[in-house]
């Protein structure tokens, strides 16, 4: 699905001197590497503070618990994702009030997070899924009108941008109070180990933000509120420098790819190809097909025992989790979730991606649908 030993390869040089960078200084905590990297990604963003953390989950929780939010409130957001996003909210206390997602763009559908809005709702967290962003138009009007803060769960997004109908713009991450993003190895800009960040323009969220990820400490020794401990070390953050000097080449090569992949898959009617959000750049952290449900299983089988792999990102959503069992979804609100889970599949999505490898990959998905035809 990914193949970061290539990716390394080739900047195998760069990558040793950052390395060897922070072993000649000893900085393996904090220190200029973290410093250096926070401030430009500060730039490539368009974000005027980035505070590192241990990961993108940890990015979460410290965005949540810089407005507070904990028992009797309520955070609006998606179960079409990853748990940590539904997960955070829980361990803060609160309610994860989730709503269905759009069918086309697998984002959180706006007229259902107007609809759940209640007093108790303290922030609205869309996630910008498998590369794509989420109606930042209509979600960015709710929240001016409502007071109610954005916390963008910017994982799979990085480097995404968004031109609205209404002259609103901005790279993902950066439209909300807050955004959040993962560095995980797989994710598109992705360090050798974990991390992740919060964005945010507000001064006081982004002091609260460092004091909260730091023991919520104001000076050594002093600690003014309960906080975590949550740190991107150096050699990380020295990695995650090199890599954001390529990571517009790198979202450039997954474009291509999925362009190419678009016009291999032309003519195979069972397979819908991604959907693009016509106001936003998709940067395709994954390249997500839809097929017949019927079929989804038996065609990951064929793929598989021809050496292509696959995923299937979400099999059991988040109002199907028996995790969030307390919170008492009624499962007949989700109807777009749950024929997304049933049907959709993701194929190989990375830099280093051949024509080759696409032509071989698209060619045992039309021999599925051909000798499918056939029985």
């Amino acid at each position: 699905m990914v193949d970061l030993v290539g990716q390394h390869a080739k900047i195998k040089a760069e990558l040793e001197a950052a390395m060897g960078r922070v072993m000649e200084t000893g900085a393996f905590v904090k220190g200029p590497e973290v410093k250096a990297f926070s401030e430009e990604l500060a730039a490539f963003t368009g974000s005027k503070h980035v505070i590192p953390c241990g990961n993108g989950t940890d990015a979460l929780q410290i965005a949540m618990m810089a407005l507070d939010i904990g028992p009797g409130d309520e955070v609006i957001t998606t179960g079409f994702t990853f748990i940590s996003t539904v997960e955070v909210v829980a361990l803060m206390g609160a309610k994860p009030v989730l709503v269905d997602v759009h069918p086309e763009t697998f984002t959180i559908d706006p007229k259902q997070v107007e609809q759940a809005i209640t007093a108790r709702t303290k922030a609205i967290v869309p996630v910008h899924l498998f590369g794509q962003m989420a109606d930042m138009d209509a979600l960015v009007a709710i929240s001016q009108r409502t007071g109610i803060p954005i916390i963008e769960d910017n994982a799979q997004a990085i480097g995404a941008a968004w031109c609205g109908s209404d002259g609103l713009h901005g790279q993902s991450g950066t439209m909300g109070l807050m955004g959040t993003t993962s560095f995980f190895p797989s994710k598109n800009l992705g360090c050798m180990g974990d991390g992740g960040a919060v964005t945010t323009s507000d001064d006081a969220v982004a002091a609260r933000c460092r004091q909260l990820a730091n023991h919520g400490m104001s000076r050594q020794y002093h600690h003014d509120i309960v906080g975590i401990n949550s740190r991107l070390d150096g050699l990380q953050a020295a990695i995650l420098r090199v890599k954001l000097g390529h990571l517009p080449s790198y979202l450039s090569a997954r474009q291509q790819a999925a362009a190419r992949y678009d016009d291999l898959l032309s003519g195979i009617n069972a397979v819908q190809i991604p959907v693009r959000e016509y106001r936003s750049s998709h940067v395709f952290h994954q390249y997500t097909l839809k097929v017949h449900p019927t079929h989804r299983d038996a065609l990951r089988a064929h793929l598989s025992a021809a050496g292509v792999p696959t995923g299937v990102y979400y099999p059991v959503p988040g109002h199907a989790q028996k995790a969030f069992e307390e919170f008492e979804y009624d499962q007949e609100k989700f109807p777009v979730s749950d024929a997304l889970a049933a049907s959709v599949i993701s194929l190989p999505m990375h830099t280093e991606l051949t024509e080759e490898q696409q032509r071989f990959i698209v060619d045992s998905i039309r021999n599925f649908v051909n000798k499918d035809k056939n029985k």
